[in-house]
């Protein structure tokens, strides 16, 4: 960690992989946002360091956009950054085009890596090596994560366990049965739409 690193900007990067998980994992984000701790006892001024959170509730597979990831990919290639810190390489990105682009820039740009545990130099061979693993396991992760949702979906459908999301207007009762939704508000107005819908008439040019 040399002076010209601290005379940038650090940048904390915070990303949840669903609502869910905002909603009910709240511990893990709060560990995260705690990282500008970490930035500080590196030789940062709190000022200087900045969250970026735009991404909380977005998986990092590459499949949704996440604005806060290209925020931090051009704050970057803008040269603004010396240090970028995440919790571990699967809050960056959980797919290796996205990993690797990060790679590719914090190397060209002189930029640090860290996360919760210790400091990672792209341009250095071994770190490199390292971060190249990193990325590789947590696309794999990913991919053995959906595999054992799969499994768990099958194996409840064998057994007719199995529920899928119902349309609007529809739910389950007790005892697993399909129903209209008991919500009298609901009713109402899937019973207004019915009856717009039914009154649409389409008028030959």
């Amino acid at each position: 960690m040399t002076a010209a690193h601290r005379g940038k900007l650090a940048y904390i990067y915070v990303r949840q992989s669903s609502v869910n998980q905002v909603r009910h994992h709240q511990e893990s984000t709060e560990l995260q946002y705690r990282l500008v701790d970490r930035a500080v006892a590196l030789g940062w001024p709190h000022e200087r360091v900045h969250v970026i959170d735009e991404d909380l509730g977005k998986s990092g597979a590459g499949t949704v956009e996440r604005v806060g990831f290209k925020k931090l990919i051009a704050e970057i290639g803008l040269g603004n950054a010396g240090l970028v810190i995440s919790l571990d390489a699967s809050r960056l990105a959980r797919n290796n085009r996205d990993w690797h682009q990060l790679l590719d820039l914090c190397a060209l740009f002189g930029v640090i890596i860290a996360d919760g545990e210790r400091l990672y130099d792209p341009c250095a061979y071994h770190d490199r090596l390292l971060l190249g693993l990193s990325g590789i396991m947590s696309e794999a992760e990913l991919h053995q994560i959906r595999q054992r949702l799969h499994q768990g979906e099958r194996q409840k459908a064998a057994r007719g366990e199995l529920r899928i999301p119902l349309p609007a207007g529809l739910a389950h009762d007790r005892s697993g049965q399909i129903i209209l939704n008991p919500d009298e508000q609901v009713q109402a107005r899937l019973s207004l739409v019915s009856s717009n819908s039914a009154s649409f008439t389409v008028r030959a040019p």
